[in-house]
């Protein structure tokens, strides 16, 4: 799902570079733009699959960085430094990265990575024609909250209590009260965990121990990416415990 996931964000990229034939005649050097926490792994996949296409990182296409550690308030900085360098697109990740880099320029092109509600935060006017500058994927899938469950429920027939991990952001909102309808569905208590630093994820899970929590769920974004291994391995959050990432 990951690779698919990439590949549809770079066939937008693509798209909102120029194409190919004419990079190739010209050898004008595009300058891509990479925002977000975890842009470095990002540009990583992005310049392997773009080299496979004729774009050479210092020959064709050059790529500028702007990556930040965990609090989103250095993205209108990094977005107006980009938009200083006149690059040709803006790769963002997150919601918060999205919305500095469209303030920050309403011409140049933005592919968006993982923002769970476009819609709802103004970015696109719908997934099927965003219009203005934005493209990209959206990861947003609220519907699939009570499958989850569902799977959690077949996995620990007697689970009762449910943890939902989630970063605090009005774009969480959507999944989150999906997956709380679902867990009242299912005759689960809901226990929402949310976060605004990667230091909160052991009180965090501390707080579902105590707790007694049988099931955890991950609500997908950009902000949790980097700390995936971390995440896993607080996880076990009893002898019997399930993980599923939304």
């Amino acid at each position: 799902m990951k690779q698919k996931i990439t590949v549809l964000t770079l066939s937008a990229l693509l798209f909102a570079l120029c194409h190919p034939a004419e990079a190739q005649q010209t050898l004008k050097m595009f300058r891509v733009g990479i925002l977000g926490i975890e842009s470095k792994e990002r540009k990583e996949r992005i310049a392997q699959y773009l080299r496979e296409l004729g774009y050479i990182e210092g020959k064709n296409v050059v790529y500028e960085i702007r990556a930040i550690g965990s609090a989103p308030e250095p993205y209108a900085d990094f977005a107006a430094e980009l938009v200083q360098l006149k690059v040709d697109v803006i790769v963002a990740g997150g919601a918060g990265a999205v919305r500095a880099a469209k303030n920050a320029s309403a011409t140049i092109p933005i592919v968006m990575g993982t923002v769970n509600d476009p819609i709802a935060l103004g970015y696109v006017e719908s997934l099927a024609h965003p219009g203005g500058s934005i493209t990209g994927i959206s990861n947003l899938s609220p519907e699939l909250s009570g499958k989850r469950l569902e799977l959690v429920k077949e996995v620990i027939p007697k689970a009762t209590r449910v943890a939902v991990l989630a970063y605090r952001a009005p774009a969480m909102r959507s999944s989150i009260k999906e997956t709380e309808d679902a867990a009242r569905a299912l005759h689960m208590q809901f226990q929402l965990l949310e976060i605004t630093a990667p230091d909160q994820l052991e009180s965090a899970f501390d707080t579902a121990k105590k707790q007694r929590a049988n099931a955890l769920i991950q609500i997908q974004a950009a902000f949790l990416a980097p700390y995936q291994h971390r995440i896993i391995d607080l996880a076990p959050i009893s002898t019997a415990s399930s993980t599923l990432r939304q």
